[in-house]
C-alpha cells in the first residue's frame, strides 16, 4: 500500500499536463500512487495522460462527461486513493522535487496533525517565475510565514482562516485521507471557495504545519470559470459564506472581529460597483451573504447603515420603490447620523423624479 497518493485533476492543461507530471514522478520520496484524472478535455490532454498508462504507478481516470466541478474531481480522487496521505498536485502547477519529502515527515512527527503545506512561488502563464506568494499575506502577520511553524487548527482559523484563506494553493499541502473523509470532503456546491472552506474544516479537526521552503510552483493564467463566476458575483459570494461558516465554529478575538468586518466589507464593495449596473440580482446575492455576518456581531453599525442605504439603491433602479423605501428606512433606524442625510438626499430626488 503506498503511503502518499498524488491526485493531479486535469481539464484542458495540455499546455503544462508534461510538466506537472514529471515533477511528481521525479520526487526523492518515492513511495507514492499517481491518479491521473481527466474531465472530458477538449485539448491534447488525453494522449499526455495515455503516454503514462505502462508506469506501474500511475493509474488513469477519463470521465466520460465533464463534471464541471473541480471539487467533484477532487472527491473523485480522494476516493480512489488507497494512501494515507494525499496530495492534489493540480494540473498546471508543478513542484520541487523535495516536496513530498519535506511534507510526509512534517506529518509524520505529529499524530495530532491534519494536513502540512508549504511556501509557493507563483508562476505566471509564460513560465517566468514572479515571486513568492507572500503577497497574498498583506494586512495579515506576513513575517509568519516567511519560516517554519505549528499551529493549533482552531486558533488558526480563529486568528486567519476566518479572515482569508490562508492555504492559497492545494498543490502546497499534504493532508491525511482519513481526515478528508471525517470532515465530509470538499463542498462540491462551491465553485472557488471549496478548497478555503475545506482547509478550515481539516484544521478543526487538529494541527497543521508550515515549511517556509518554497517548494511549490503555482501558476496564474486566466480561467474562464473564474472570470464568469467573478461577473455574476460568486466570488464574493462564496468568500462571505466561507467566512460565516467558520464562524459559526470558532470566537475570533475582537481585534479580529474588527478585521474582518474591514475585510468582508472591501470585498463587496468594489463588486457592487461592478455589478450593481449590469448584474443588480448578482449585486443583492453578494448583500445578502454580508448581511448574515452582523448575525456574529462582525459589521459595525455605521458600516451596516451604509449597507442598507445600496440595497435601497439597487431596489430604486429596479423600479421597486416600496422596497427602496423600506432599505433606506432600516439604515436610518441603524444609525441615523450616518444614513439620515443620504436618505433625505434619495426622497428628495424620488419626490422630484416624476416632475422631470
Amino acid at each position: 500500500m503506498p503511503k502518499v497518493s498524488v491526485i493531479i485533476p486535469n481539464y484542458n492543461h495540455a499546455r503544462y499536463l508534461r510538466q506537472r507530471i514529471e515533477s511528481v514522478l521525479g520526487q526523492t520520496y518515492q513511495d507514492f500512487e499517481v491518479i491521473l484524472l481527466d474531465d472530458c478535455s477538449t485539448d491534447d490532454s488525453r494522449s499526455i495522460l495515455s503516454k503514462y498508462a505502462d508506469d506501474p504507478r500511475v493509474g488513469i481516470e477519463f470521465n466520460p462527461v465533464n463534471s464541471g466541478s473541480t471539487f467533484k474531481q477532487w472527491d473523485k480522487g480522494v476516493r480512489l486513493a488507497r494512501g494515507e496521505y494525499v496530495w492534489i498536485a493540480e494540473s498546471d502547477d508543478y513542484a520541487n522535487e523535495r516536496l513530498l519529502e519535506r511534507l510526509v515527515s512534517l506529518l509524520d512527527a505529529e499524530a495530532s496533525s491534519v494536513l502540512a503545506y508549504c511556501r509557493s512561488w507563483r508562476v505566471l502563464s509564460d513560465g517566468q517565475i514572479s515571486e513568492s506568494l507572500n503577497f497574498h499575506y498583506l494586512g495579515l502577520d506576513q513575517q509568519r510565514w516567511a519560516t517554519d511553524f505549528w499551529a493549533d487548527g482552531r486558533e488558526e482559523c480563529q486568528n486567519y482562516l476566518v479572515r482569508r484563506n490562508t492555504i492559497p494553493n492545494a498543490s502546497a499541502v499534504l493532508f491525511r485521507r482519513e481526515v478528508y473523509v471525517r470532515v465530509g470532503g470538499a463542498d462540491e456546491s462551491l465553485v472557488l471557495c471549496g478548497d478555503w472552506k475545506l482547509w478550515a474544516a481539516m484544521a478543526l479537526e487538529g494541527r497543521i504545519a508550515y515549511s517556509g521552503e518554497p517548494l511549490n510552483y503555482y501558476r496564474v493564467h486566466d480561467k474562464t470559470v473564474r472570470a464568469k463566476s467573478q461577473r455574476l458575483g460568486v466570488g464574493p459570494v462564496e468568500y462571505l459564506e466561507v467566512i460565516r461558516w467558520i464562524l459559526q465554529r470558532v470566537t475570533p478575538p475582537d481585534a479580529v472581529r474588527k478585521k474582518l468586518s474591514e475585510d468582508a466589507f472591501s470585498i463587496w464593495t468594489p463588486a457592487l460597483d461592478v455589478l450593481g449596473e449590469k448584474e443588480p440580482e448578482a449585486a443583492l446575492r453578494v448583500i445578502d451573504e454580508f448581511l448574515k455576518l452582523s448575525g456574529p456581531g462582525c459589521v459595525e453599525r455605521s458600516v451596516l447603515a451604509n449597507v442598507w442605504l445600496r440595497i435601497a439603491s439597487l431596489h430604486y433602479r429596479q423600479g421597486r420603490p416600496g422596497k427602496a423605501m423600506v432599505s433606506a428606512g432600516r439604515a436610518v433606524l441603524i444609525r441615523p447620523i450616518v444614513a439620515g442625510r443620504p436618505v433625505k438626499r434619495a426622497f428628495g430626488r424620488w419626490a422630484a423624479a416624476p416632475k422631470g
